[in-house]
């Protein structure tokens, strides 16, 4: 009789223990591993203009709201050279991109951070938003700067995935410049991608409305119509340092391929008192990339 109520409560033991266990894969939740935060944040140049809203004193809110919110992966855009040397003070991360003026260090950067521990790199390189993209250069009716786009090529240590990461820039002038600069980067996207999952990231300077944004759409997700929760923050992402102020317009994209789950997406508001870090939102999606790429689906 007493070995009975032993094991009668020995047997109580295991269930209970069985019920604390956390859900599995198998039972349909994620894993936690298997989760990454992509975002992506155009920094604002650093200008002495600017007075208190100057690169100087928002370094340190940029490189908190990164660490706060745990990015996995990020594209930045208008880091010039010593914007980009004080983001690799977060010695967690590696870089890829170069300066858009000369094709080494100078001018604005539209970099990619990863980290290292979760990340090996496969390849890196950059093309120019021109017609001839090979070599810093303006395209079409862009006036004033040299527009490129960064890309790297990632294998996750967690799960085996391959990536290929992008980061561009669009211009904010020319109609013609945005328009042609899609079509060039989604054909060299097509060109490139082989089997790795596209993720890219940028200021696009361009409203969903427009036939670049819409030329995107076709190809790739855009994580803000296709994320599972609600997305969170405002719709717009360009504040202008203006706090308080309603932001204008959505300019800032994350753009993933269809075997990408986005289980939540968000524009971070986030600031110090009454200043923001940039006069950009950063916009941040958890994605889970699922076995293999789906084929047929997007081109």
């Amino acid at each position: 009789m007493q070995r009975a109520i032993m094991l009668f409560r020995f047997a109580v033991q295991l269930l209970g223990a069985a019920a604390l266990l956390p859900l599995t894969s198998s039972q349909g939740a994620p894993s936690t591993s298997s989760m990454l935060n992509v975002a992506t944040y155009n920094l604002r140049l650093n200008l002495k203009s600017d007075g208190a809203n100057a690169w100087p004193k928002r370094k340190a809110m940029v490189q908190a709201l990164i660490r706060y919110h745990e990015f996995d992966i990020f594209g930045t855009q208008e880091g010039l050279p010593e914007q980009i040397r004080d983001l690799e003070e977060m010695t967690e991360y590696a870089r890829a991109g170069v300066g858009r003026d000369d094709g080494k260090a100078a001018g604005e950067h539209a970099a990619i951070f990863f980290r290292k521990a979760r990340f090996a790199e496969r390849a890196r390189g950059d093309f120019w938003l021109s017609e001839t993209p090979d070599k810093p250069s303006k395209g079409w009716d862009a006036r004033c700067c040299n527009r490129l786009v960064s890309w790297v090529r990632l294998q996750d240590r967690t799960s085996g995935r391959s990536l290929l990461v992008l980061s561009a820039h669009f211009d904010h002038e020319g109609i013609v410049a945005r328009r042609e600069s899609a079509t060039l980067l989604l054909r060299w996207i097509a060109e490139h991608r082989g089997d790795d999952t596209v993720i890219c990231l940028g200021d696009f300077n361009s409203t969903p409305d427009t036939e670049q944004i819409k030329a995107m759409r076709g190809v790739l997700q855009d994580a803000r119509e296709v994320t599972l929760e609600p997305p969170y923050g405002p719709r717009e992402t360009f504040n202008d340092f203006k706090f308080g102020a309603a932001p204008e317009p959505l300019i800032d994209y994350i753009f993933v391929d269809a075997n990408v789950r986005v289980h939540k997406y968000a524009t971070l508001t986030d600031s110090n008192g009454v200043r923001y870090p940039s006069d950009h939102f950063p916009v941040v999606a958890r994605i889970e990339v699922l076995a293999g790429r789906a084929a047929g689906a997007r081109p």
